[in-house]
């Protein structure tokens, strides 16, 4: 049955490979289908990969091969809620370590230019108590680049 509401991602003409990448890479994720084109297209050929339908943690995608004309930014980013440093790692390192590159405040993009913040639910749930927590929380936050889950928890403590 097709999802009533499903992410499209736009993808130069990679959209096979970052799924299955993302497939490979998180759990509840798999490539679901493949469509090729039917005929030649402006900037594509007959049998070409067009769109691919994926799952990224449980969420339905949809990846097209639309061209070079609306590259990924930051403006969407997959959040990824992690349960403590060795999984924050995996993924971080994953991403990164697969050609993307890293940035400020636990997001990195991946080859394909999507962003992802790797959250530690740590982070998230001092956001969520507010105060003096919070505010120890966002400012060793906005130190680091990874989220070190040691030192975020130090910062809630105080």
């Amino acid at each position: 049955m097709t999802p009533k509401n499903t992410i499209c991602l736009w993808f130069d003409t990679d959209a096979h490979a970052a799924a299955q990448f993302y497939a490979t890479t998180f759990p509840d994720s798999a490539v679901t289908a493949v469509h090729r084109a039917p005929d030649d297209y402006p900037g594509g050929k007959a049998g070409n990969v067009l769109t691919v339908e994926f799952t990224v943690c449980g969420v339905p995608c949809l990846g097209l091969n639309g061209g070079p004309q609306f590259p990924q930014t930051e403006a969407f980013s997959f959040q990824i809620a992690t349960d403590d440093q060795e999984e924050t790692d995996r993924y971080w390192n994953a991403i990164v370590g697969n050609g993307g590159q890293e940035s400020a405040c636990g997001w990195c993009k991946d080859r394909w230019g999507l962003s992802w913040q790797i959250t530690p639910r740590t982070l998230t749930e001092a956001m969520a108590a507010g105060g003096d927590e919070a505010r120890r929380a966002f400012a060793a936050m906005m130190t680091m680049t990874k989220i070190d889950v040691a030192a975020i928890a130090a910062a809630r403590r105080g």
